[in-house]
Protein backbone atom coordinates (compact mmCIF):
# COMPACT_ATOMS: atom_id res chain seq x y z
CA UNK A 1 0.00 0.00 0.00
CA UNK A 2 1.10 3.92 -0.82
CA UNK A 3 0.99 6.35 1.53
CA UNK A 4 0.49 9.89 0.03
CA UNK A 5 2.13 12.53 1.70
CA UNK A 6 3.22 15.77 1.12
CA UNK A 7 6.76 15.24 1.73
CA UNK A 8 8.59 12.24 1.95
CA UNK A 9 10.09 12.70 5.29
CA UNK A 10 6.79 12.83 7.55
CA UNK A 11 4.96 10.00 9.05
CA UNK A 12 1.43 11.68 9.16
CA UNK A 13 -0.40 14.22 7.39
CA UNK A 14 -1.66 17.50 9.58
CA UNK A 15 -5.00 16.36 8.85
CA UNK A 16 -4.73 12.89 10.35
CA UNK A 17 -3.57 14.54 13.85
CA UNK A 18 -6.52 15.78 16.26
CA UNK A 19 -6.85 18.96 17.32
CA UNK A 20 -5.55 19.52 21.26
CA UNK A 21 -3.11 16.43 20.44
CA UNK A 22 -0.44 19.11 21.43
CA UNK A 23 -1.37 19.50 24.90
CA UNK A 24 -1.64 16.12 26.32
CA UNK A 25 1.14 14.88 28.22
CA UNK A 26 0.58 11.50 29.55
CA UNK A 27 3.14 11.60 32.01
CA UNK A 28 2.20 14.62 34.14
CA UNK A 29 1.23 13.24 37.35
CA UNK A 30 -1.47 16.31 38.55
CA UNK A 31 -4.66 15.06 39.00
CA UNK A 32 -8.07 16.41 36.89
CA UNK A 33 -10.34 18.28 38.54
CA UNK A 34 -13.86 17.70 38.98
CA UNK A 35 -15.97 20.02 36.52
CA UNK A 36 -19.21 20.36 35.00
CA UNK A 37 -21.02 20.95 31.57
CA UNK A 38 -24.10 23.07 31.46
CA UNK A 39 -25.90 24.61 28.33
CA UNK A 40 -27.26 28.03 28.48
CA UNK A 41 -30.03 29.96 26.82
CA UNK A 42 -31.25 33.15 26.44
CA UNK A 43 -35.10 33.15 26.65
CA UNK A 44 -37.65 35.82 27.16
CA UNK A 45 -41.34 35.74 27.94
CA UNK A 46 -42.34 35.63 23.63
CA UNK A 47 -40.90 31.78 24.09
CA UNK A 48 -41.63 30.81 27.14
CA UNK A 49 -45.46 31.54 27.75
CA UNK A 50 -46.24 32.82 24.16
CA UNK A 51 -44.28 30.12 21.85
CA UNK A 52 -43.53 32.82 19.43
CA UNK A 53 -39.89 32.44 18.53
CA UNK A 54 -38.49 28.66 17.40
CA UNK A 55 -36.44 27.92 21.00
CA UNK A 56 -37.31 24.45 22.40
CA UNK A 57 -35.12 23.29 25.64
CA UNK A 58 -32.99 21.30 23.78
CA UNK A 59 -29.23 21.93 23.38
CA UNK A 60 -29.64 22.74 19.66
CA UNK A 61 -31.45 26.20 20.81
CA UNK A 62 -28.93 27.09 23.58
CA UNK A 63 -25.95 29.61 22.66
CA UNK A 64 -23.66 29.22 25.57
CA UNK A 65 -21.86 26.27 26.81
CA UNK A 66 -21.02 26.93 30.79
CA UNK A 67 -17.87 24.36 32.14
CA UNK A 68 -17.99 24.35 36.11
CA UNK A 69 -14.24 23.71 37.10
CA UNK A 70 -13.93 22.43 41.01
CA UNK A 71 -10.43 23.94 42.11
CA UNK A 72 -9.80 23.85 45.95
CA UNK A 73 -7.06 25.57 47.52
CA UNK A 74 -6.39 27.49 44.22
CA UNK A 75 -5.90 31.02 44.37
CA UNK A 76 -6.99 32.69 40.88
CA UNK A 77 -3.50 33.88 40.13
CA UNK A 78 -2.22 30.34 40.35
CA UNK A 79 -4.55 29.29 36.85
CA UNK A 80 -3.39 29.03 33.21
CA UNK A 81 -6.44 28.68 31.20
CA UNK A 82 -5.88 28.22 27.15
CA UNK A 83 -9.19 27.83 25.28
CA UNK A 84 -9.14 26.68 21.07
CA UNK A 85 -12.45 25.92 19.03
CA UNK A 86 -12.74 22.72 20.60
CA UNK A 87 -10.41 22.32 23.38
CA UNK A 88 -10.24 24.05 26.67
CA UNK A 89 -6.58 23.62 28.48
CA UNK A 90 -6.51 24.42 31.86
CA UNK A 91 -3.51 24.41 34.25
CA UNK A 92 -2.59 24.79 38.13
CA UNK A 93 0.33 23.73 40.52
CA UNK A 94 -1.78 20.60 41.76
CA UNK A 95 -4.95 19.98 38.49
CA UNK A 96 -4.68 20.08 34.82
CA UNK A 97 -7.50 19.40 32.65
CA UNK A 98 -7.44 18.70 29.08
CA UNK A 99 -11.30 18.65 27.82
CA UNK A 100 -12.10 18.09 23.97
CA UNK A 101 -15.06 20.29 24.12
CA UNK A 102 -18.49 18.49 22.97
CA UNK A 103 -19.25 21.65 20.23
CA UNK A 104 -16.77 24.24 18.72
CA UNK A 105 -16.75 27.49 20.55
CA UNK A 106 -15.85 30.84 19.68
CA UNK A 107 -12.89 31.17 21.40
CA UNK A 108 -12.32 34.82 21.42
CA UNK A 109 -16.03 35.24 23.01
CA UNK A 110 -15.85 33.86 26.27
CA UNK A 111 -15.44 34.18 29.53
CA UNK A 112 -13.89 33.13 32.84
CA UNK A 113 -14.99 34.17 36.14
CA UNK A 114 -13.43 32.54 39.62
CA UNK A 115 -15.63 32.26 42.39
CA UNK A 116 -13.77 32.20 45.67
CA UNK A 117 -15.98 31.28 48.01
CA UNK A 118 -17.06 28.02 46.25
CA UNK A 119 -13.72 27.42 44.54
CA UNK A 120 -14.98 26.99 41.20
CA UNK A 121 -14.37 28.52 38.13
CA UNK A 122 -16.90 29.14 35.71
CA UNK A 123 -15.80 29.77 32.03
CA UNK A 124 -18.64 30.77 29.87
CA UNK A 125 -18.08 29.90 25.57
CA UNK A 126 -20.11 31.34 22.91
CA UNK A 127 -21.51 28.14 20.70
CA UNK A 128 -20.31 27.79 17.09
CA UNK A 129 -22.16 25.81 14.68
CA UNK A 130 -22.92 25.83 11.35
CA UNK A 131 -26.77 26.20 11.25
CA UNK A 132 -27.30 28.51 14.22
CA UNK A 133 -28.71 31.08 11.54
CA UNK A 134 -31.82 28.74 11.86
CA UNK A 135 -32.25 29.08 15.23
CA UNK A 136 -31.68 31.96 16.33
CA UNK A 137 -31.85 34.65 13.99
Amino acid sequence: SQVKSENRETIWNTEEVPEGCEFDDTWDPREQPEYQILFKQCVGTEDVFFGMSRKDPSIACCEDMVIKIKLPETKYSDITLDIQDKVLDLRTPKKKLLLHLPYPVDSKKGKACFLSEEETLEVTLRLSRKFDFINFF
